[in-house]
Formats: C-alpha cells, sequence, structure tokens
C-alpha cells in the first residue's frame, strides 16, 4: 500500500508537470519532460510537503496542477453513464467534490517523495492526433522499474491530462465502481454527498502522511 501511494504521489507529480505555460505547438511528451524534474525538485526540497503538511501540498496543487488537468472530463469517465443523468450543477458539484479528494487523497503520498525519478518513453503519436498516451517509468530505490502513463488530450486552451495508469490499472476506472455503488444508492446526490463527507474528514486532519 505504502508503495502504491508513492506511486501515485509520481502520477500527481505528472500531472503538475503540465502546470507551466508552454508554447501551443509543443509536443505533450516534451512538455512532460521538462517540467517534471523542476516539480519533483520541488516537492523533495520543500520541509512543509515532505512533512506531510496538507495546506503546503494543497497550495502546490492548486497552484500547478488544477489549471491543467481536465477535471471534468475526469470526473464524467468515473461516473460513466450516471454523468448524462446529472443536472450541470450537480456535475459541477461532482467534479469539485472528485478534484478535492484527489488532491488530499495524493497529497500524503507527496511527502514519500524521495530519491525516485521518472523516465519518458519515445511517445508513438501523430502530429495531427488530438488524444495521446504519454508512457514512463518511476525508477525506485530499489525494485524494477514501475511503469506510469498518462492519457492527454489537446483542447481549446492546450494539452490537459484526464487519466493515469499506475501499475497497469487507470485511475479513472478505480473510482468508477465505487461512483456507481454510491449512485445506486442515493443518486447522483448521495454520491456528492459521500465525498463531502470524505473531503471534510480529510481537511480536519493538519498533516497528511501515507501509510
Amino acid at each position: 500500500m505504502k508503495l502504491m501511494k508513492q506511486l501515485l504521489a509520481m502520477a500527481t507529480i505528472a500531472f503538475a508537470t503540465a502546470a507551466q505555460a508552454a508554447p501551443a505547438t509543443e509536443a505533450p511528451d516534451v512538455l512532460v519532460k521538462r517540467i517534471s524534474q523542476d516539480v519533483i525538485d520541488t516537492a523533495k526540497a520543500d520541509k512543509a510537503i515532505q512533512a506531510g503538511d496538507i495546506k503546503r501540498v494543497t497550495e502546490l496543487v492548486e497552484s500547478k496542477i488544477l489549471p491543467y488537468v481536465d477535471f471534468q472530463r475526469m470526473t464524467a469517465l468515473a461516473a460513466g453513464r450516471f454523468w448524462r443523468d446529472a443536472t450541470p450543477d450537480q456535475q459541477k458539484q461532482l467534479s469539485a467534490e472528485f478534484r478535492t479528494l484527489l488532491i488530499y487523497t495524493y497529497s500524503g503520498a507527496l511527502s514519500q517523495i524521495k530519491n525516485e525519478t521518472v523516465e519518458f518513453k519515445p511517445m508513438r503519436a501523430d502530429p495531427s492526433d488530438t488524444e495521446v498516451e504519454v508512457r514512463s517509468q518511476v525508477n525506485v530505490a530499489r525494485g524494477e522499474p514501475v511503469p506510469l502513463n498518462y492519457r492527454v488530450a489537446k483542447t481549446p486552451s492546450g494539452w490537459k491530462i484526464y487519466d493515469i495508469n499506475v501499475l497497469g490499472a487507470w485511475l479513472v476506472e478505480t473510482y468508477k465502481s465505487s461512483f456507481a455503488s454510491e449512485i445506486s444508492k442515493g443518486g447522483i446526490d448521495g454520491l456528492i454527498k459521500t465525498l463531502q463527507a470524505k473531503n471534510k474528514a480529510l481537511a480536519s486532519r493538519p498533516t497528511v502522511k501515507a501509510k
């Protein structure tokens, strides 16, 4: 479980790597590779992040990740067919709560980053593609390298990440069944309330450390 959270922390950093201004023509893999080392170094050097300070980690996520992650598409994919039945207001609330949950979920893992590095693979895509998969692997101090891939889509405002794959599992899929279960019990509003309760409990913690 600890290793999984460490890897998910690297995935969170992968989100952050796309959060800096870049030329519109810059390839998504080039963008991710260019920015990633700076973000990783920041996480490693920040004592507050290393201590699991949720406020500091949240600030990092808010400033460098959120503008370049398509949380609405991510939420829609996790909600599956139920997304179409939700009202615009419900979709907005669900996206916001899911975004907050992801921030809290992986903030503790950020403090576990020590000596891990990310190695990017050549991207297999045509210049005209509007959706691509950027492949990489996490190199850990002990153990075999772990594949870590990202689904990225070109939007009017630039490339945005909407899913990641860690240890062969896509992030969206890991939430899809739990979302469906909550919706079957209490509808979209029931899922929103469940996420709100989880986020409230996580927000009450002064620090969040990966277990």
